[in-house]
């Protein structure tokens, strides 16, 4: 049950605690071989609410009104509140073998020895700090796990074949709110697809409130080729180190994108549109703006270790020889 607390919510200061990047989550998963699922029953409803803000959690109903007693759905804090609580209770085993996220954890480990003993360690946890499981929803044992939409497995990262079958049965947007739906799903996998900003690009003009919506041919094809190269989504690697990174950059006057590849495997996709004062760039300034796009974007594998970036315009080689560069 989902309490509607949008009114008391824009008076709540907010929590800014932040939830973890899943990028980074599945970073930690690399020669993982062995996984292991707890979901908490009911996550939010094993905190309690303190006595004195149960009134403001006052609900009504045909047969009167009712008071939470621990914390309920659609407060805007409660991802927050309930992220912070699982951090300090799991604090001694994150970056180790635990990984998570609000109410889910992830258990993984590189041998069955390792992963029956970090399994005893989360399950004694668990039971020390009265946090209850639903064991209909937790598995054990797992060789391939779906995790947060994903599938992991030894091979690296799949697209959740559930969520592409719902790709695949997308019906057309008839809306520029069906359209933020459908690029909102697409948009989470898109370090699957290369380019994705580009080929979206005629969809995502159509959510601008200028622009009238017209569905054309072009619409239809970006359309059609998002939801083919989701259902065709390449395995993704997990990277082994900090060595033998390689950066693809590429830049169009659609946007810019880049690949991030270590030892012949693809480890993410990154694009973007361009903006509005981009739009005037040349040619030499829009490459090297891929460039510094994907150093950025990609810059929690890339800070402090050597890379190869490659771009496909040749005078960019010549910064180097420069002694001023015109800013």
């Amino acid at each position: 049950m989902c309490i509607d607390y949008r009114e008391m919510n824009k008076l709540t200061i907010k929590n800014r605690y932040p939830l973890p990047r899943i990028d980074n989550l599945f970073d930690q998963l690399q020669g993982a071989q062995y996984f292991s699922k707890i979901d908490l029953r009911f996550g939010y409803h094993q905190l309690r609410v303190q006595d004195k803000d149960i009134p403001k959690m006052a609900f009504r109903t045909r047969y009167g009104h009712y008071e939470f007693m621990v914390m309920p759905f659609g407060l805007t804090n409660a991802p927050a509140v309930f992220m912070d609580l699982m951090n300090r209770v799991c604090k001694p085993y994150l970056d180790q073998f635990v990984i998570v996220f609000i109410d889910d954890i992830l258990i993984y480990s590189k041998s069955k020895a390792e992963h029956e003993q970090h399994l005893r360690k989360i399950l004694e946890m668990l039971k020390e700090e009265k946090l209850y499981a639903k064991f209909s929803k937790c598995e054990f044992w797992l060789r391939e796990v779906q995790f947060l939409g994903h599938v992991v497995n030894s091979e690296g990262i799949h697209v959740d074949p559930a969520k592409i079958e719902a790709i695949k049965n997308w019906d057309n947007p008839k809306t520029p709110t069906e359209i933020r739906s459908f690029l909102g799903l697409a948009g989470y996998y898109r370090r699957f697809i290369s380019n994705f900003s580009k080929i979206a690009l005629p969809l995502t003009k159509l959510t601008q409130k200028s622009e009238p919506f017209v569905w054309e041919q072009k619409q239809e094809d970006a359309f059609q080729t998002l939801k083919q190269k989701l259902c065709d989504a390449p395995i993704l690697s997990l990277p082994e180190d900090c060595d033998d990174f390689m950066v693809y950059c590429d830049a169009s006057h659609q946007g810019l994108g880049c690949v991030l590849i270590q030892r012949d495997k693809v480890i993410a996709y990154a694009s973007r549109q361009l903006k509005i004062h981009e739009k005037n760039y040349t040619t030499h300034d829009l490459e090297l703006g891929a460039v510094i796009f994907a150093l950025k974007i990609r810059r929690h594998y890339l800070y402090g270790t050597k890379c190869t970036v490659f771009t496909d315009h040749k005078s960019l080689q010549h910064i180097f020889d420069q002694k001023e560069l015109n800013m």
